[in-house]
């Protein structure tokens, strides 16, 4: 069951996808409908998941699952990664990779691999007060709250 975002309770789970690039506006009208349809359809052992999703910055894609309605299962989460993948597929971008990150630079978001972000850490080029995107938050709430924050408030700032 498709919910707004907004009107899922702060305990929500929640798994953020960075882009590798920024979605066209084309593509993001084509990525809400894909949307839409998984989520309307998307399912745990029979039961319809109430579940709904934000879209940031032309970058990130992350839903939301109320787990008091009905907590997702191995199945639904691998259906969740398939979409995901077949997302990446469709628009030419990685959506899983991990062991990137997304920061701020100004009103641009960067996008880089972890490696090159130490690397930039220790030559000053980012520091404790750059702004990154902590996608390991676990729910709605750390999401509104820690997503988007200094490096040092993150698990980024280990290498400040």
């Amino acid at each position: 069951m498709l919910v707004d975002f907004k009107s899922l309770p702060n305990t929500s789970r929640v798994w953020i996808y960075q882009a590798s690039r920024s979605f066209s506006e084309e593509e993001l009208q084509e990525l809400k409908q894909e949307l839409d349809q998984f989520i309307e359809a998307w399912t745990a052992h029979g039961s319809e998941l109430k579940a709904g999703y934000d879209l940031k910055y032309k970058r990130f894609i992350t839903i939301g699952l109320d787990q008091e309605h009905a907590g997702a299962s191995g199945c639904s989460i691998d259906a969740s990664v398939h979409f995901i993948q077949a997302l990446e597929k469709k628009y030419k971008m990685n959506l899983l990779d991990k062991m990137n990150v997304s920061y701020k630079q100004g009103d641009y978001i960067a996008y880089k691999p972890l490696a090159d972000f130490k690397k930039m850490a220790r030559q000053k080029a980012v520091s404790k007060n750059t702004i990154v995107f902590n996608n390991l938050v676990a729910n709605k709430e750390e999401y509104l709250s820690h997503w988007e924050v200094p490096a040092s408030e993150s698990w980024h700032g280990r290498f400040m």
